[in-house]
């Protein structure tokens, strides 16, 4: 899926983005916590959408650099952020434009799971993270796809596409390629990433009940997404 896509619905999103269970309340703050104290690092957003976990960034102390593929998103993190970040339209499909070693983490917040092929994306972003520099990012986890889907063979990285419906009523499609967590591995083995931590966290306490789906009852968290840590190996 093209990242421009997003460029017709590109206000909705972002304004779901902003309170939903899912974005606001469980994987950018788990994000934030895996992330840990950033001031003063300097930190690559790739796949930035709008912003919101730049400025999160930015407010703990972090010197920020995003991008992203759609540019009605961009606008949208320009507007958030003025000049508090380095923001540009660029895929991550092809070389990026930023010099080997600029950063010390890179974030890549639910990007990685709309790309078939993870070996240039990945390379490029080793390629811009100093040694021993950190990659953070999170996917749809992989045994989700396998409770929605229970004919689908696992075992195979495979295309499949799904219908939301926003707050404001606005329709949008978008395709994900699912891939085995042992797929995961491979890639990140393959690019020189060592995995450091790898996460299924909480949702927040501070989720307002209401947003909680009521089948959870009592429990504090679900599957939703998958999240690493990785540690650039060896000279980028």
């Amino acid at each position: 899926m093209r990242a421009d896509h997003y460029d017709s619905f590109a206000q909705s999103y972002s304004t779901d983005n902003e309170s939903s269970i899912f974005n606001a309340y469980y994987e950018r703050p788990a994000m934030l916590t895996l992330a840990g104290d950033v001031a003063g690092r300097r930190i690559l957003d790739a796949g930035c959408g709008s912003g919101p976990l730049s400025e999160a960034l930015i407010a703990r102390g972090a010197i920020v650099t995003g991008f992203d593929g759609s540019p009605a998103m961009v606008e949208l993190a320009r507007k958030r952020l003025g000049d508090a970040a380095d923001l540009r339209v660029a895929d991550l499909g092809a070389p990026l434009p930023f010099a080997d070693g600029a950063f010390d983490d890179v974030v890549v917040s639910l990007v990685l799971h709309y790309l078939r092929d993870w070996t240039q994306p990945l390379a490029e972003l080793r390629r811009v993270l100093r040694p021993g520099g950190r990659l953070l990012l999170s996917v749809n986890h992989p045994t989700v796809y396998k409770v929605f889907y229970p004919d689908a063979n696992y075992f195979e990285v495979t295309r499949f596409s799904e219908e939301y419906t926003l707050g404001d009523g606005t329709s949008m499609e978008l395709t994900y390629w699912h891939r085995p967590l042992h797929a995961m591995s491979d890639a990140f083995r393959e690019a020189g990433l060592r995995i450091s931590v790898i996460s299924e966290p909480p949702f927040s306490p501070d989720t307002p009940r209401e947003l909680v789906p009521s089948h959870l009852g009592d429990r504090t968290a679900f599957l939703s997404f998958l999240f690493f840590v990785l540690e650039a190996e060896g000279p980028a």
